[in-house]
């Protein structure tokens, strides 16, 4: 199997009360990660507040959750913006602190041609060795990965991969149709999970892997083995998590609980902010339904 198979949790990104980074708690929620059984691990993504992360704690958390995993799980390290030049300089960065691969994100807000995202990545791909997952979410970036663009990239050796968050069952049925079998198709999101991997996809990267990594992880196990029915049990019963920790923008709600849960400060950068009251109220309900 490919080392970005299974799940993988987009970490949360912990901040102390005077907004700055929380190092003692994120190193506790990577060895809590490691210990539940996930796969691999995805800091400075969108549910790590990346936007608002400095160029040197970008790097510092990256860092911090290498030197924690001791290469007991890949890391793959967000690397994503809408200046090629500047994705390049952060990847090479990445590449020397040790991780297994890159998370990169479509360019967002200039919103480029499918030539243009063609050769956005080719230029990431031939700056760096490590593999490379193409990041497809076009409901926060306005820019979608078509199929034959995908089918382009995979011919790069080194980019593998797509993560799949465009909501659109039929594109990621054809998605999957149009690469080869070695390029990890992965979920952007925790609810298609299924779906997904039933198409032939290798795996999610989860949000709710925050709150429930072991969970997820078996969930993922569960479809790469053909074993649907333990699957569907598994989510029919955090279906409910899967949908509130989108009840307002990730990362409020994920974030929300597990502040709840004693695992980290209730605290966000803005322009993120803490829940509604009625939001938190059916975030703490769906804690107690759910039984964590």
């Amino acid at each position: 199997m490919s080392i970005f198979t299974g799940c993988g949790t987009a970490l949360i990104t912990p901040f102390q009360k005077n907004g700055s980074l929380d190092e003692p708690t994120l190193k506790k929620l990577v060895r809590r990660q490691i210990e539940a059984g996930i796969h691999f691990l995805v800091p400075c993504g969108t549910t790590g507040e990346s936007p608002t992360l400095t160029h040197e704690e970008h790097l510092r958390v990256v860092e911090l959750t290498v030197a924690e995993a001791k290469g007991q799980v890949p890391v793959l390290a967000g690397a994503g913006g809408y200046n090629t030049a500047d994705v390049i300089s952060l990847a090479k960065e990445l590449e020397a602190l040790g991780v297994d691969g890159l998370l990169s994100v479509t360019p967002y807000y200039n919103k480029p041609t499918q030539e243009g995202l063609y050769q956005h990545y080719k230029a990431l791909a031939k700056a760096v060795k490590i593999p490379i997952i193409v990041y497809s979410v076009k409901g926060r970036t306005g820019v979608n990965v078509e199929p034959s663009t995908l089918k382009r990239l995979a011919a790069i050796k080194n980019i593998v991969g797509v993560k799949e968050a465009s909501g659109d069952i039929a594109q990621i049925a054809r998605v999957i149709h149009e690469v080869p079998e070695s390029f990890d198709v992965l979920s952007g999101d925790d609810i298609a999970t299924i779906p997904l991997m039933a198409l032939g996809g290798k795996g999610i990267i989860s949000v709710a892997g925050n709150q429930i990594p072991g969970e997820m992880a078996n969930l993922a196990e569960a479809c790469l083995n053909q074993d649907f029915a333990t699957a569907r049990a598994i989510q029919g019963r955090f279906a409910d998590l899967m949908d509130i920790n989108f009840v307002e923008s990730n990362p409020i709600p994920v974030k929300a609980m597990m502040a709840d849960m004693g695992l980290c400060k209730a605290i966000w950068r803005l322009p993120l902010v803490p829940p509604s009251d009625g939001a938190l109220e059916k975030i703490r309900q769906v804690r107690t339904q759910v039984g964590i």
